[in-house]
């Protein structure tokens, strides 16, 4: 999934960056002897926790810039499973290239439009014109792998851009929120709206994420552990788990096979908001009214930020993906220019159970959004435009939420 949108202030990265799970120290960027592929030189101590949303955190990085050589590659995987990749990552990569001083030529940023072989033709394309720094969001981990070996092959370093490529080099880096925490987030948030939207005996349907998908993996890992206690006392029902996927056209099927056939269902945890949507769309045929049956979301998207204001959502994971992007482009600066990233910037690993090894990570913390905080989140963010959110009958929602 991957879940989208999102986009800034998490107190930790994710956000990318402003508060991660296991945070790197605190402070802001300072500059210091960091260890150095070409003898030791003084370089920028970038902390994975002082990322802003002015980007002036890159500015720092503009020496590192002109140490490095190559071009920097970067794969994303399509535009269909969320929207983020076009509407987020993209141009907030591009700004942070750009703020640390990249030209237009020293790195790239391709989708591959749901395609493993186009990503791996783009990667190609990245390697013969003189890339030395490859970030993939793979289509899958199997794809993505082969794509990094050869990388790795010809010299260049990769980094593993929001999700886990399963099965990777050894020494890659990753760079992601801390996506149990989402998940956690997620199964608290079905939790909370259960409660508040006063479902009695609550009969939930969970649905996942595809499983190829290591994110959908960490995500399940969260909102089961926080729902397995509900399950295991008997307040809460499960009434199944069926195959997952990111496609909503699939997820809208899936849900409406499965209501059909368990009508006592009352409560869903959809995984992100594209595949709630998809449920809500299936619950509105249904005639099922606001605030009575509760679906979660993640990406702060703007179906899911509506969804949410019209009664139909729970909430939505935000991730600031400006967070996410400075993070990943200053790793990549490091790598590029032959510097060990410092402690402060690579402040986690991630445990990849293909290899059995950790791989060294940047780690950031998500944040819940409801009606009750969007106005300080998303929307003073800047990820969403009240004149994007509030049209038409929702202009009222926004007014009573406090968004102006």
């Amino acid at each position: 999934m991957r879940l989208l949108p999102r986009v800034v202030a998490l107190a930790c990265l994710t956000g990318v960056l402003a508060a991660t799970a296991a945070c790197g120290g605190g402070g802001g960027s300072s500059t210091t002897s960091a260890s150095s592929g070409t003898g030791g030189s003084s370089v920028p101590n970038i902390d994975a926790a002082a990322f802003t949303a002015d980007f002036s955190q890159m500015k720092q990085l503009t020496d590192l810039a002109k140490q490095g050589k190559g071009m920097i590659g970067v794969l994303l995987p399509d535009t269909t499973t969320s929207a983020r990749y076009v509407t987020y990552d993209a141009p907030y990569l591009k700004q942070a290239f750009e703020a640390a001083g990249l030209s237009a030529d020293q790195f790239k940023i391709d989708n591959a439009q749901g395609s493993a072989s186009t990503m791996q033709q783009q990667a190609e394309a990245d390697i013969t014109a003189g890339a030395s720094v490859l970030l993939i969001d793979p289509l899958d981990a199997g794809s993505g792998a082969a794509i990094e070996a050869n990388a790795e092959s010809k010299g260049l370093k990769v980094i593993d851009y929001d999700r886990l490529v399963s099965g990777g080099p050894e020494d890659r880096y990753y760079v992601s929120f801390d996506n149990v925490k989402v998940g956690e987030l997620i199964g608290q948030g079905e939790v909370d709206c259960i409660d508040a939207w006063k479902v009695s005996k609550p009969n939930i349907l969970i649905m996942d994420g595809d499983p190829t998908d290591n994110n959908a993996k960490l995500f399940a890992q969260g909102y089961n552990g926080v729902l397995k206690p509900h399950f295991d006392d008997g307040s809460y029902v499960k009434v199944g788990e069926p195959a997952g996927t990111w496609t909503p056209s699939k997820a809208a099927t899936t849900f409406e096979q499965q209501y059909t056939a368990h009508p006592n269902i009352n409560a869903v945890v959809t995984p992100n908001d594209d595949n709630a949507n998809a449920v809500i769309s299936v619950l509105q045929k249904n005639k099922i009214p606001a605030n009575t049956f509760p679906t979660t979301g993640q990406d702060a998207s703007p179906s899911g930020l509506q969804n949410i204001l019209k009664g139909y959502q729970c909430g939505t994971v935000y991730k600031p993906i400006y967070l996410e992007a400075q993070a990943s482009a200053a790793l990549a600066l490091y790598l590029r220019a032959g510097v060990t990233p410092p402690s402060s910037l690579v402040n986690s690993t991630t445990k990849d159970s293909t290899l059995g090894k950790d791989i060294k990570s940047v780690y950031t913390t998500p944040i819940w959004v409801t009606t009750e905080n969007m106005a300080d989140t998303v929307v003073k963010d800047g990820a969403i435009k009240v004149a994007d959110l509030c049209t038409g009958a929702l202009a009222s929602k926004c007014a009573a939420a406090g968004i102006s």
